[in-house]
């Protein structure tokens, strides 16, 4: 969170905000030898997976309710301004190479556009109508799922784009690392890692931007897990593009179906490159062809195309 997340200069209303407090641990921080540093530092992360931990429900929640609108033809927005928009747009941009999914199922939204990835566009943030005019900008409608990301749980630019979202009729999630936020009285469902304060004082690129990382991590690998991206933990949906996940397609296949890589790869070979193809082929020694209308009839979930009864 910036300074412009709030209008008054009194520290006061700073100090008030979970994300914005002192932390009584690392006052001295300067004073420490460098080693000695990195281990509170370390000490301090330590804590975030625990404060996640503890969102889980709400975690599941929002994987289920997301999932249940990307069936249907709706998409997953992420919304954030500065370090929370970028974690967001990072975790849209790894969606298509890791798990294949279809450009545009998952977007990325940030306070100022492409240029605030590099540089630091503070006014954006303060902003609830371009929230607004961004989110309109996607088209969004009824049929997707928008989740708003401020640290501060009150950041005008993600704001506003939830007051759109919920107009529309969208399905509304917040990410915050602060309870009781404006946020959480704006979305359908909240997710609230409380991570306590900063190592450096309102540094939420640190603790917080951590813990958005994970619930973000969390959600899009759940969403697609359930969407039968994977068969068991392999990433059978993969695109594999260039060299290095081609090579991890033929060990994908290669653990799917017990056999070293160069069977691997010429099963890989015999389905055009298709990993899913591959495995159902192998495993149930049928046809490629054969294969793959069971996968059609199974939603492309490699494990309902196994576990079909019939040919």
């Amino acid at each position: 969170m910036s300074s412009h997340d709030v209008q008054s200069t009194d520290l006061s209303h700073l100090a008030s905000l979970a994300t914005e407090g002192r932390n009584p641990r690392t006052e001295i921080i300067d004073t420490l030898r460098t080693e000695a540093m990195v281990r509170l530092i370390n000490d301090e992360d330590a804590r975030v997976a625990a404060a996640v931990r503890l969102e889980s429900a709400a975690i599941a929640a929002a994987i289920d309710a997301t999932v249940d609108r990307l069936r249907t033809g709706g998409r997953l927005i992420y919304v954030g301004a500065g370090t929370s928009g970028r974690l967001g747009v990072l975790d849209a941009s790894e969606c298509p190479p890791t798990f294949n999914a279809p450009p545009g199922l998952v977007v990325g939204l940030i306070a100022g556009g492409d240029r605030a990835l590099r540089h630091s566009i503070e006014n954006a943030e303060d902003r609830p109508e371009l929230g607004a005019s961004d989110l309109e900008a996607v088209d969004v409608g009824a049929a997707d799922v928008v989740v708003g990301i401020a640290a501060s749980g009150r950041t005008p630019y993600v704001l506003g784009a939830i007051t759109r979202a919920r107009a529309v009729g969208a399905f509304t999630i917040g990410v915050a690392c602060t309870g009781n936020s404006a946020l959480s009285r704006a979305v359908h469902l909240m997710i609230a890692p409380v991570v306590g304060p900063e190592v450096i004082t309102g540094s939420t690129r640190m603790k917080s931007g951590t813990a958005q990382k994970l619930v973000l991590n969390t959600l899009s690998t759940g969403v697609m897990v359930r969407l039968g991206k994977t068969y068991g933990n392999l990433m059978v949906d993969l695109h594999a593009s260039n060299s290095k996940l081609r090579r991890r397609a033929v060990r994908i296949v290669g653990a799917a179906l017990g056999i070293d890589e160069s069977r691997a790869e010429a099963f890989l070979a015999s389905a055009d490159g298709e990993v899913k193809s591959a495995i159902v082929a192998g495993r149930l020694r049928i046809d490629v062809d054969d294969a793959r209308r069971r996968l059609d009839r199974a939603g492309g979930v490699v494990r309902a195309a196994l576990d079909e009864t019939q040919p």
